[in-house]
């Protein structure tokens, strides 16, 4: 009975040892990664509608070129300056535009904008007569293409085409009289910015943009007398504004490395 049980005792021990060594001898199960982490990436592409705010500064050079009556003619000369001003305001308005993004993360749009202001500048003439020339711009609107680059929410972009303004004068004459114009002209616009989305459906943006008008030539009168200046004018704004998005996808979720 004591053999036997010796004999059992063995026979475990040495079964135990053998499938401890083939436990040794077999090799680790596969390490299964996790899967991507799915990440959002802010798509650019839609349509929008916001409102903007800033500051613009004006540049107005003046130079008389002519005089008349008016159903009898012009007589033109050469343009003779009359100096300058500078003038600047508040400016506020809105815009409305649509982007689309394609792959790595350029961005591509078209914009239209339309602004207020009250910009009134004035200066004597440079001959000691007294007499003050004034100017008053009014509003101011472009369309323009943007080229950008998006950083996920950032966007950074170039813009340019054409604008427009609208203008008005006077030149006073003291105890004489007041002569007024007014005009609308075009001319063309550059422009640099960043935006980014606060939401899916919300952006802020801030941008310079450049604005040459030229020079164009403005009858001022007072009936029957026309005077014909020659007026170039520049003008700089900046502003910042908010987006309303919407037409579009919002989020692109794409994999992530793990």
């Amino acid at each position: 009975m004591r053999r036997t049980a010796i004999a059992l005792i063995a026979a475990g021990v040495g079964f135990s040892q053998t499938a401890f060594a083939a436990d040794l001898g077999r090799p680790a199960p596969a390490y299964k990664a996790p899967p991507p982490i799915v990440a959002p990436i802010y798509n650019w592409s839609g349509c929008y509608i916001g409102g903007n705010g800033g500051g613009v500064w004006v540049s107005k050079d003046w130079a008389v070129s002519g005089v008349g009556v008016a159903g009898i003619g012009n007589v033109n000369f050469g343009a003779v300056g009359v100096g300058g001003h500078d003038a600047n305001s508040g400016i506020a308005g809105v815009q409305i535009g649509c982007n689309y993004q394609f792959a790595g993360g350029w961005v591509f749009g078209i914009q239209g904008d339309y602004d207020w202001m009250n910009a009134n500048g004035s200066h004597l003439d440079p001959f000691g007569l007294g007499t003050i020339f004034s100017s008053n711009a009014k509003s101011l609107g472009s369309v323009t293409g943007r080229v950008g680059y998006a950083w996920d929410r950032f966007l950074g972009y170039v813009k340019g085409g054409w604008a427009w303004e609208r203008d008005e004068y006077t030149w006073t004459i003291p105890a004489v009289a007041v002569l007024v114009g007014s005009e609308t002209r075009g001319g063309w616009t550059v422009g640099v910015g960043a935006e980014y989305a606060f939401l899916d459906w919300l952006t802020g943006f801030v941008e310079y943009d450049y604005y040459d008008f030229g020079t164009r030539t403005v009858g001022l009168s007072f009936a029957p007398v026309i005077v014909n200046f020659d007026i170039q004018e520049r003008k700089s704004v900046v502003k910042a504004g908010l987006n309303f998005k919407f037409g579009g996808g919002y989020s692109s979720p794409v994999a992530a490395r793990y």
